[in-house]
């Protein structure tokens, strides 16, 4: 919750000094670049390590990095700096963190594998992906809320006290040791074990290529500050609300799906749900009205958490247990591409295209995405578990 709440609060706070949509794709490209750059060795690394000390680590780390934006922000700061070279600390506070996702992302999904029974890890990977997703819109939404009521340097506060707690919550796990040992195999060798049993499962290649594209082009989201500053005029209120609109669709669909699981013809209905997403991103992209772009998003949220169960489910049933930290890393690749490089394509495409037609563009490749997969995938199509 405190790290959405950061991602919100950068978005805003960039936007607002550089007055540009294009820096709000630079911060995005700030994470892609370190995240997808040490994924694969982190993989090799999580495989090797005790779990729980890498997440203590990684989570201290991502604290101190909320602490020096906590000290940008100040009016000292303000006082003492340009704008512009603010903005450029904090892309480079974000590329610190980008290296630390790199490691604590994939870890999170291979401790859930470590403490429940396999038996059970379909329902506990939903119920995972709920928590995570309450965490999300809780997160966007109050940091929307803070910006208004207290500030930044008011809502990066919280954002630390938020994060002390997780650290104090994740220190009373067990120890989650290694399942190979070190000296097993060499580092590339490691890493290639895990390329080659991505991209040789193609259930598991299909679903993560479709929503990294369907994402990459849809990510209207990323271009929330934009819409409602200046297109809906909505005011920081109304950014909160927009922010958290697609998170709120998807916890629905995610406490509906725990208890009403997916029985039937998984993979046909992830193809449909995937392009009611660009749909949907394609009426955000027109609406003028407050109203129909908050419905459009969080009607886009529930379709992408059809999405990302469905995902969630083939990564965790089809991937050994001593091969996690590395299928999971491949898996944050695509997702931090998915999001951080969608997030700077966004921008851009809004430079060179305007606001509207860039997101418009964007849905209506998402729809293209869904189409192709649909012909080239087919044992994706006709999957079920």
């Amino acid at each position: 919750m405190g790290l959405r709440m950061m991602s919100t609060l950068v978005g805003w706070w960039v936007y607002n000094l550089t007055n540009a949509a294009i820096a709000i794709g630079i911060v995005g490209l700030s994470e892609f670049i370190p995240a997808v750059s040490f994924a694969l060795y982190a993989g090799h690394v999580i495989d090797l390590s005790e779990k729980r000390k890498l997440l203590l680590r990684g989570v201290s780390l991502y604290f101190t990095a909320v602490i020096v934006l906590l000290f940008l922000s100040t009016s000292f700061t303000a006082s003492h700096i340009r704008s512009h070279q603010i903005a450029v600390c904090i892309y480079a506070v974000i590329f610190c963190t980008g290296i630390v996702r790199s490691f604590t992302g994939p870890v999170f999904n291979v401790v859930l594998a470590q403490i429940v029974p396999k038996n059970t890890l379909q329902n506990a990977t939903t119920w995972s992906q709920g928590s995570w997703l309450s965490a999300s819109v809780s997160g966007h939404a109050i940091g929307g809320f803070l910006i208004a009521w207290v500030g930044n340097t008011g809502a990066l506060t919280v954002i630390a006290i938020l994060i002390f707690i997780a650290a104090m919550i994740l220190f009373r796990l067990k120890p989650k040791p290694a399942l190979n040992e070190r000296g097993e195999k060499k580092t590339w060798e490691s890493v290639k074990e895990g390329l080659r049993f991505v991209f040789r499962t193609k259930e598991l290649l299909g679903a993560i290529s479709l929503d990294l594209f369907a994402v990459l082009f849809g990510g209207a989201v990323a271009m929330v500050p934009v819409y409602a500053r200046d297109i809906l005029k909505a005011g920081a209120q109304g950014f909160g609300f927009l922010n958290g609109a697609s998170d709120l669709g998807s916890i629905i669909i995610i406490i509906t799906l725990t208890f009403f699981p997916i029985r039937k013809q998984q993979g046909r209905k992830l193809f449909f749900a995937v392009a009611g997403f660009g749909i949907c991103i394609i009426v955000f992209g027109l609406s003028k009205i407050f109203f129909v772009s908050f419905a459009a998003l969080m009607l886009s949220g529930i379709l992408d958490g059809i999405s990302v169960v469905t995902r969630g489910t083939i990564m965790q049933l089809k991937t050994p247990d001593n091969m996690r930290g590395r299928v999971m890393s491949v898996n944050s690749i695509f997702i931090n591409s998915s999001n951080e490089l969608g997030q700077f394509e966004s921008g851009v495409a809004a430079s060179l295209l305007g606001n509207v037609r860039s997101v418009v563009f964007g849905g209506c490749m998402t729809l293209l995405v869904v189409t192709i997969t649909w012909f080239k995938a087919p044992s994706l199509r006709k999957m079920e578990y």
